[in-house]
């Protein structure tokens, strides 16, 4: 439950992150020096305060995204595995013996 809960935080976090990016400028443009940056960020906020905000925000969302995938980690519903993989796979003991060189060996005949 709780897990799920966290991968949907993430999701949005992921989302959110992704439009922060986008949203910032490459070469001067972007929201804060753009076309749309001229008409709604310099009379709202000013291009500074804007690219100041994408970046804060920026830096704010991949932490709280990193975070949440590391504390993801300890949430995963495993089930009631007590056993490891590695010692308790099935092995066939029904197989023949083999030596040491890998050749198998046969037993003797009856006597």
């Amino acid at each position: 439950m709780l897990y799920t809960i966290i991968l949907i935080v993430i999701t949005l976090l992921a989302l959110l992150l992704t439009v922060a990016v986008l949203l910032q400028s490459g070469q001067g443009q972007g929201l804060s020096g753009g076309i749309a940056g001229n008409m709604a960020a310099n009379t709202v906020l000013g291009a500074r305060r804007t690219s100041d905000f994408l970046s804060k925000s920026t830096t704010y969302l991949g932490t709280a995204f990193l975070a949440l995938c590391l504390a993801a980690n300890f949430f995963i519903d495993r089930g009631n595995t007590t056993r490891s993989v590695i010692t308790g796979s099935n092995i066939d003991t029904s197989a023949p013996a083999s030596s040491p060189s890998g050749i198998p060996t046969e037993q003797p005949a009856g006597n």
